[in-house]
């Protein structure tokens, strides 16, 4: 193997990367043509909140249940039911685009669709990678597949934004290519041994299993619950269609440039942290980058300048990727294999909080105060969650390594 890119030689690895690519690329061209569709059928910042709640919704509903089927079954076959689904969910868009009658209601009922496939996709997914790369490689392949999924996030919506011109069907049936193409590179996916499958009962015990887990391990909690909040508050993705179209006066490319902006700093970030991987100081480093986080927001929020906001998107981004990749790798390191689904479960509902709930808060202090304000207010409340966190979680503060054990 070689010491320049070690991950070259996993092979499953790289195919599992390649639908991942593929599969975010069309998510997000999704949420860009879904959120621009829904604002144009109703002008409602409410609505765009519930959008957001919508996907949410599944995911907390059925965070018990989803942890066990990852646990228990083969992870590529979960993952390919999921993404099956959400072509379904597309194919529906599209003829609903293409036919004229689709509505409101059918924007929210493809929204719960797809929240309900994302329930057991997220969880399966992170599950699945530690099983592809050996344990001294992980922080490595995590950052390298967040590089892979942010270029996708950076692509996914500027596409989407440009084919909207042409149409919302048009960007749906560009999306069920890119999901059906996910699947093929899915299907080339090989485990070198196969683990072992939860035989236990399904008891209230073991379905509360993931949940006791995290409560145990003070700084997996901690980083958990500070990117739940801080993104919940300082998340703006929801109200990007109202800067796009009444704040920075720009349209449907616009939008695309807007929500890519983010993981333009994530992509350069996660690259960087391939090559240089982060070995001492990880707590302090978590906390450093969400208040880069807030920070961005805040200025994003007051800022009428098309490319001063694409700057703090983009730096917003930076500080995202350095928390995600620190976060997943506490949690993926120190939880056992056969527990891996049921963690990731409850991992899943609070990325799932910070970002689909998050878009509906930011929606209903928008249809409130107004977008302006929702932004700011919550680029502060992040900073005001970074210091509380610092207090609540000492342990994290003084995290060195991100290995088990690793003070």
């Amino acid at each position: 193997m070689s010491d320049r890119n070690p991950l070259f030689a996993q092979h499953s690895f790289l195919k599992f990367w390649a639908t991942r690519v593929s599969t975010t690329m069309a998510n997000q061209m999704l949420m860009v043509a879904v959120g621009w569709q829904m604002y144009d059928l109703t002008h409602s910042a409410f609505d765009l909140g519930l959008v957001g709640l919508a996907q949410f919704a599944p995911a907390l509903l059925l965070t018990l249940v989803v942890g066990q089927v990852a646990d228990r079954y083969d992870r590529r076959y979960v993952l390919a039911i999921c993404l099956a689904g959400q072509a379904l969910v597309a194919l529906m868009l599209i003829w609903a685009s293409f036919a004229g009658w689709i509505s409101r209601e059918h924007i929210l009922f493809a929204s719960v669709a797809l929240g309900t496939t994302k329930a057991f996709q997220m969880p399966t997914q992170q599950a699945l990678t530690p099983q592809l790369v050996p344990a001294g490689l992980l922080p490595r392949a995590l950052a390298f597949a967040s590089s892979g999924a942010q270029f996708a996030i950076i692509a996914g919506p500027a596409a989407g934004g440009f084919v909207y011109v042409a149409g919302a069907g048009v960007v749906y049936s560009l999306c069920t290519f890119l999901i059906l193409l996910g699947l093929l590179f899915l299907a080339g996916v090989k485990l070198e041994q196969q683990p072992v499958r939860a035989r236990e009962p399904v008891t209230t015990r073991s379905l509360l299993a993931g949940i006791r887990f995290i409560w145990q391990r003070k700084p997996v909690l901690g980083a958990i619950s500070l990117d739940l909040f801080s993104v919940l508050l300082g998340g703006a993705t929801a109200l990007l269609p109202i800067y796009a179209r009444d704040i920075l006066h720009t349209g449907p490319w616009g939008l695309g440039f807007l929500r890519a902006a983010p993981a333009v700093g994530a992509f350069l970030m996660s690259i960087w942290l391939t090559r240089h991987p982060i070995e001492r100081a990880a707590g302090k480093t978590m906390f450093a980058a969400v208040a880069l986080y807030g920070v961005s927001t805040l200025i994003f929020g007051l800022s009428t300048n098309f490319m001063l906001s694409l700057l703090m998107l983009a730096l917003s981004g930076v500080g995202d990727m350095i928390s995600v990749v620190i976060r997943q790798s506490l949690v993926q390191l120190e939880t056992p294999d056969d527990m891996r689904g049921r963690v990731s479960a409850v991992n899943s509902v609070f990325i799932g909080a910070s970002n689909q709930l998050g878009e509906f808060e930011s929606g209903v202090t928008a249809a409130a105060w107004g977008a302006v304000a929702s932004v700011v207010v919550g680029g502060v409340g992040t900073l005001a969650v970074v210091a509380i966190w610092m207090k609540l979680f000492p342990e994290l503060v003084r995290r060195e390594k991100l290995v088990a054990g690793g003070h």
